[in-house]
């Protein structure tokens, strides 16, 4: 009999979300999806940006410039934070002329779904 192992492979990072790993309540994570994951919870790790990711996602599409009034915080720290969720995959902005447009990327918030148990 062939020992069970508690992880799968995934076959393409930019494949199927379903293909990603099991949840952590079900098994071990690779070291690849870990460091990945790491990054992802590490930006999500500060409030605004977790706030600030909570009302794109919400939005569907939101102006740097409407995001001052509900996060309360300046246009420059709203560019930071801005710059850390795109760097780890979670936004996507489109500059039209002086502003940057977000919107959510889903396949990471699914990934995360998946991972957390939720998908």
């Amino acid at each position: 009999m062939t020992p069970r192992t508690t992880t799968r492979r995934r076959t393409s990072r930019e494949g199927d979300p379903a293909l990603c790993c099991v949840p952590i309540t079900q098994g071990a994570l690779g070291e690849e999806d870990a460091v990945e994951f790491a990054g992802i919870f590490a930006a999500l790790s500060d409030p605004v940006r977790l706030r600030l990711l909570s009302i794109v996602a919400a939005e569907g599409e939101v102006c740097s410039c409407n995001l001052e009034g509900p996060l309360g915080k300046s246009q420059p720290t709203i560019s930071h934070h801005t710059k850390v969720l795109a760097e780890a995959g979670l936004i996507e902005g489109e500059r039209r002329g002086r502003w940057m447009w977000w919107h959510l990327v889903p396949a990471p918030v699914e990934r995360l779904r998946r991972i957390l148990g939720e998908g």
